[in-house]
């Protein structure tokens, strides 16, 4: 998609929000900043959107924020049907699969979400984000330069196509321009981690092989000659594989049909070359600067987390933007934004590497079984995973924060609602809210917003006196959800708007100013 380029600002124009990166979560971001009214510009050296499939996976936490955003039916529309959420372990694309496993939230809905993922490409996905909001953006505009003021950040920008320099003021900088981050190398911020893991290879083609797959659909099919994978609904696909020495003088036609172990005809369109990153930023805040999605952390693509880490990165961080420049929030509250996500981005590079371990265990058995004869139909490897790998519910729905911006109610810091793989609902603050269907046929989960939420069996001892400034909506909620989350009749959850749980009350509220108290609380007011 080549877009066309207005005129660069001004020098001297000011945006409340400058965003750094066009990719999937620059523009989940742009699209949430724009739903609080906050006057937003990206930018992003590439000339257009990603033609290249890149991240696959939209688990169904991601799917629940785009839910919000009211695009979680286009996204759905465009991608892949329910059964291809499954990986597939094969000698050749066109042999029996050795070993299988349901990517859980993707494959079938999930009774702790009203929304299910999906199996997509980028280049699909993009576009759908680029439409959900207006604010400007430009494209084939790099950021060559950053200086921090009292009061905000100029930004030095240059025209990649007319070479033309242009400065823009912003209250802040919101970098998430990739592994390889200018504004995180400009910063001097450092990372913790493995670094790069690999070289990879990506060939995009078309080819015939539905044969091969229409019956036994997948997302990925994991072969030892590279991993295959189905592009869209109508076709196409891609084969990610390590990167040759001699990339010049490959003949990708050839590789691809080799890999394919068969006589196919095989039409290359695309290929790009890219380096497996594993780290941490050591900071995602530099003053007015923030980082999030892979310019906070880089993690390998076992299990499909990257993106979606990125993605309620800044689901977390855009309604705390917001506040801060509305007035209703403390600068403070910024603060939390590191508190709450690094610990996330650790456990999940973690979670990654090990989801990378499994896969070459499952390939090593496979291995051990022909060194033994084992030739023409495999014998069935039990997964290492029992069928969980890809789920990772208690990853993507157990988040727990631990920070300023989160009342306890026992004292006790809150844990993670389970391990990678299972995850069990909660109540407790600085849990998500957990997900259970209203009266009126919503989920709770569509009961927020841009807002904070009040969920409450008895809304009349709670109705809001003195709550402004902040954004406050009361929701009732049915006795036996309350009774099920240890609530009692005049019991209260308030529910942020990233859809965690800031404060819970059992019994009541203990006096007049208590739900004003926990709000200037929370937002550092």
């Amino acid at each position: 998609m080549d877009l066309m380029q207005p005129d660069m600002p001004v020098p001297g124009a000011e945006v409340e929000v400058l965003i750094v990166g066009g990719g999937p979560v620059g523009l989940t971001a742009r699209a949430l900043l724009e739903r609080w009214g906050v006057r937003v510009l990206l930018v992003e050296k590439h000339r257009e959107l990603s033609p290249f499939p890149r991240s696959r996976l939209v688990n169904v936490r991601s799917m629940e924020i785009f839910r919000q955003l009211e695009l979680a039916e286009r996204i759905t529309a465009a991608a892949f049907a329910p059964e291809y959420g499954r990986i597939r372990f094969r000698d050749t694309l066109h042999a029996p699969d050795f070993a299988t496993a349901a990517m859980i939230g993707v494959n079938a809905p999930v009774p702790e979400s009203p929304a299910i993922g999906v199996v997509t490409s980028q280049d699909r996905l993009e576009p759908t984000l680029l439409g959900a909001a207006v604010s400007e953006t430009r494209f084939g505009v790099e950021l060559i330069g950053l200086a921090e003021e009292d009061e905000s950040v100029v930004a030095l920008l240059l025209d990649r196509r007319s070479g033309a320099e242009s400065r823009v003021r912003a209250h802040y900088v919101l970098a998430a321009d990739g592994a390889n981050s200018t504004v995180r190398e400009r910063l001097g911020i450092d990372t913790t981690g493995p670094g790069a893991v690999g070289r990879v290879t990506t060939v995009v083609f078309d080819a015939d092989l539905d044969h091969w797959s229409a019956r036994q659909p997948a997302g990925v099919y994991l072969t030892s000659q590279g991993s295959f994978l189905p592009l869209y609904p109508e076709g196409g696909w891609a084969w990610f594989v390590p990167t040759p020495e001699d990339t010049a003088g490959a003949d990708w036609p050839r590789l691809v049909a080799r890999s394919l172990g068969a006589d196919v005809a095989v039409d290359v369109l695309r290929v790009q070359h890219w380096v497996v990153n594993a780290f941490v930023a050591e900071r995602f805040r530099h003053g007015r600067i923030l980082l999030a999605g892979d310019a906070a952390h880089a993690i390998p693509p076992a299990g499909g987390l990257g993106m979606n880490v990125g993605v309620a990165d800044v689901h977390n961080l855009c309604w705390k933007l917001a506040g801060v420049l509305r007035g209703w929030a403390g600068s403070g509250l910024l603060d939390s934004y590191e508190t709450e996500r690094q610990p996330v981005a650790h456990r999940t590079l973690g979670q990654a590497v090990e989801n990378s371990k499994l896969m070459f265990q499952v390939q090593d058995v496979r291995r051990e079984q022909l060194r033994a004869g084992a030739e023409g139909t495999p014998d069935r490897i039990e997964p290492p995973w029992s069928e969980q790998y890809f789920a990772q519910l208690g990853l993507v729905l157990g988040v727990a924060y631990r920070s300023a911006a989160v009342l306890s109610d026992d004292g006790a810091p809150p844990e993670p609602s389970g391990t990678g793989t299972t995850y069990a609902p909660t109540a407790k603050p600085g849990h998500r809210m957990p997900h259970l269907w209203l009266t009126d046929g919503r989920s709770t989960l569509d009961a927020l917003g841009a807002w904070f939420t009040l969920l409450t069996p008895a809304p009349t001892p709670w109705t809001p006196r003195a709550t402004a400034p902040w954004p406050l909506r009361v929701e009732p909620l049915p006795d036996e959800h309350a009774d099920l989350w240890g609530l009692g009749p005049q019991g209260a959850l308030l529910v942020r708007p990233d859809g965690h749980i800031a404060a819970r009350w059992s019994d009541g509220p203990p006096g007049d100013g208590t739900l004003h108290d926990a709000l200037a609380a929370v937002t550092s007011g």
